[in-house]
């Protein structure tokens, strides 16, 4: 049902006067003339037909209708004024719905995401992981961090940074029987995999075709659904995982991982991050952004790696 109002000026310079019993103050408020303010209350009272003041030479009063129609309307502006604010403040602040691969969260955004809310407190942060690329047009995100070509229509896309791939295992891997030195001696050592699917990312029988090695079977092993699951079993010595330098900064740095030996590989896929073009310069999403880029920034890279 359609609502049947006034003009929405009417009932503000109406309203104003009311306030101020003056057209004149009513006018500063409004930014407006004297004029305009007359005019206006005067096609209010034609449209409904009742007079709303008592006009003397220098002074205002409110008639009866005036006087029980000023406290609703003061009181419907208040509740306008105090929605637009909340709805400013939401728009500045408020929750900020970001969606990002699973192993990607757990072993890259979550151990850094108490720097962003020390930074901006005012901003809740909700993630969600998830393997599963979002539609912006039907879900309810703000933002998201994917590891792909960087080729998503109707998005706003920035590069984070790119990515490559090589050996990580355990510090334990080096002692023992078969001393992990070479990657000869990997023919001794169990390799880890991931199998999240990307096709463009180089996985074992491309490092060992790279590095010439003979002897090693690329194709046996421990397989995984989650890259953070294969790092996982590798800071446990259960083997050697080759994965993405984004993933293992923070457990080299930590001495959990190191890196035996090379060679690093490059792949096509980097680390982009995105957002609905109509609402990219929020800014809560603003902030988001410019903060991962001041992470990455801090190690030059996609990890930091001693």
């Amino acid at each position: 049902m359609s609502r049947r109002l006034p003009p929405l000026n009417a009932l503000r310079a109406f309203e104003a006067a009311a306030r101020h019993l003056s057209f004149t103050k009513a006018a500063e408020e409004l930014n407006v003339t004297q004029a305009a303010i007359s005019h206006q209350v005067k096609g209010l009272e034609d449209v409904l037909g009742i007079s709303l003041f008592r006009r003397f030479n220098r002074r205002l009063m409110l008639t009866d209708a005036g006087q029980t129609y000023q406290p609703a309307l003061s009181d419907a502006f208040d509740q306008m004024e105090a929605a637009t604010r909340r709805m400013r403040l939401e728009e500045q602040t408020g929750p900020l719905k970001v969606t990002v691969a699973n192993s990607f969260a757990a072993k890259w955004l979550l151990p850094r995401l108490p720097a962003f809310r020390a930074r901006h407190p005012d901003i809740d942060v909700m993630v969600a992981a998830s393997d599963s690329i979002v539609d912006f047009t039907r879900d309810d995100f703000d933002l998201g961090i994917r590891f792909g070509l960087g080729r998503y229509p109707n998005l706003r896309v920035d590069l984070l940074f790119d990515d490559e791939v090589f050996p990580v295992c355990s510090p334990k891997l080096l002692e023992g029987p078969h001393p992990l030195l070479t990657p000869a001696d990997l023919e001794h050592h169990t390799l880890l995999h991931d199998e999240v699917g990307f096709s463009e990312l180089p996985h074992w029988g491309h490092w060992i075709e790279k590095t010439g090695v003979q002897g090693v079977r690329h194709d046996r092993g421990h397989r995984y659904s989650h890259s953070s699951l294969a790092i996982q079993a590798a800071i446990g010595a259960q083997g050697v995982a080759l994965t993405r330098a984004s993933l293992v900064g923070l457990d080299l740095e930590a001495g959990r991982l190191i890196r035996p030996f090379g060679p690093a590989l490059k792949s096509n896929y980097a680390c982009y991050v995105v957002s609905p073009k109509s609402t990219a310069d929020k800014p809560k999403i603003t902030a988001f952004r410019d903060w991962l880029f001041d992470e990455v920034g801090k190690t030059g890279g996609a990890a930091a790696i001693p």
